[in-house]
């Protein structure tokens, strides 16, 4: 057994209307909150008494689509100005990504970009972050057991992570029946997401055997609850069951990597204004077939190759599946939920040097089973297209 290191949120409290808990958790945290939230979600008032019965003060802070660096350093003084000592992202993964930003950047000094990679000093975060409560709405990033927020800086097309394992949340609190009022395109981008999240950490050169018992459990219970929770939102065990394989999957990604997925979505994802889900699902059974095909050619030992199998049994229900079934499974969903090609949100195939040369430097392709070649890549956002 290979030496490996695990992190997750301080705390996970997990189940149908543990909602209910969130004021006196919170109140346990701080006395102040800096609520981060979205737009608009049918529990927000249910949140907000909540925090007023348990005596916790609170300022909100609206995100409204994917956070933005810009957008962090003024939520950052805002709780800053509001005296907030703790703070509560209650949301999809944008608001939570959000959040956990805020937490670090309430206690650690300097400015937000001596800690970005890429286009930052990429500083190391010293100082714990404010303790963070993290509420998800959407069954799909696992970014309340995270150690990262993806933000994107729009002057320049690109995305960025603040990383550090001090800003993983002090609590997660999943409760599925958040999710009951998120209407099925996004039940499916979401959904996607999840299942590619439990899929890529399988088959990464980081996987360990943590991280292989998250994933296996996901992989085994997806196949069913995502088409389940896409067809009748009202299904209380679909959502409870892709609750729990969003959570399996930020605790498998933040310890075990992603892929060529991932590390292709993340320039997309800063050059064009699409769904993280919706990119994920549109390359996933392409990269599945591209792996396939270069371990095959190339590292015919490979145990991924094994791993797949396992997949392809799980996904379809069939111990004789082979790998090319489950790349069928996975070509069946994006078709019966409407996946739309990347063309959609006005890529072409003139964007596709830039998008490659970017996702050769993501830190998601490092953990791809196989190293890719550009023209492995090109052909594969050709097909998404």
């Amino acid at each position: 057994m290979m030496a490996f290191e695990f992190a997750t949120a301080h705390r996970i409290r997990f189940g149908w209307g543990v909602f209910e808990e969130s004021g006196r958790i919170a109140s346990m945290l701080g006395n102040v909150a800096f609520l981060v939230r979205g737009k608009y979600h049918p529990d927000q008032d249910r949140l907000r008494d909540l925090l007023r019965e348990n005596q916790v003060l609170f300022h909100e802070f609206i995100v409204d689509g994917e956070p933005t660096v810009d957008l962090v350093k003024q939520a950052v003084a805002q709780a800053i100005e509001g005296g907030c000592n703790c703070v509560i992202g209650f949301g999809g993964g944008s608001v939570i990504d959000t959040a956990k930003a805020v937490s670090a950047m309430l206690t650690n000094p300097g400015q937000l970009e001596d800690y970005l990679e890429v286009i930052g000093a990429g500083k190391t975060l010293e100082v714990p972050a404010a303790p963070c409560l993290a509420i998800p709405t959407t069954a799909g990033t696992g970014s309340e057991v995270t150690r990262n927020a993806v933000l994107g800086i729009p002057d320049v097309a690109i995305k960025v992570s603040l990383r550090s394992p001090l800003m993983l949340p002090a609590v997660a609190l999943v409760d599925p029946a958040l999710t009951r009022s998120v209407p099925p395109s996004i039940t499916a981008y979401t959904g996607m997401d999840a299942l590619t999240q439990v899929l890529e950490p399988y088959v990464s050169v980081r996987a360990n055997v943590m991280t292989d018992m998250f994933c296996r459990e996901g992989l085994q219970r997806v196949s069913k609850a995502l088409p389940a929770a896409f067809k009748d939102g009202a299904d209380q065990e679909a959502r409870k069951t892709m609750a729990w394989v969003s959570l399996l999957g930020g605790l498998a990604l933040a310890n075990a990597g992603l892929g060529a997925v991932h590390g292709l979505a993340a320039p997309i994802g800063g050059m064009f204004k699409a769904p993280h889900g919706a990119i994920c699902a549109r390359l996933l059974p392409l990269v599945v077939r591209t792996n396939l095909k270069a371990l095959r050619s190339r590292q015919p030992e490979n145990p991924a190759l094994e791993r797949y199998r396992e997949i392809a049994g799980w996904l379809t229900q069939r111990p004789d599946a082979q790998p090319e079934d489950g790349v069928a499974w996975l070509e069946q969903m994006v078709s019966q939920f409407g996946i739309p090609g990347l063309g959609t949100y006005g890529m072409t195939r003139q964007d596709i040097p830039v998008v490659v040369e970017r996702s050769l430097r993501a830190s998601s392709m490092k953990g791809n089973p196989i190293p890719l070649t550009s023209d492995e890549l090109t052909a594969i956002l050709e097909d998404a297209l």
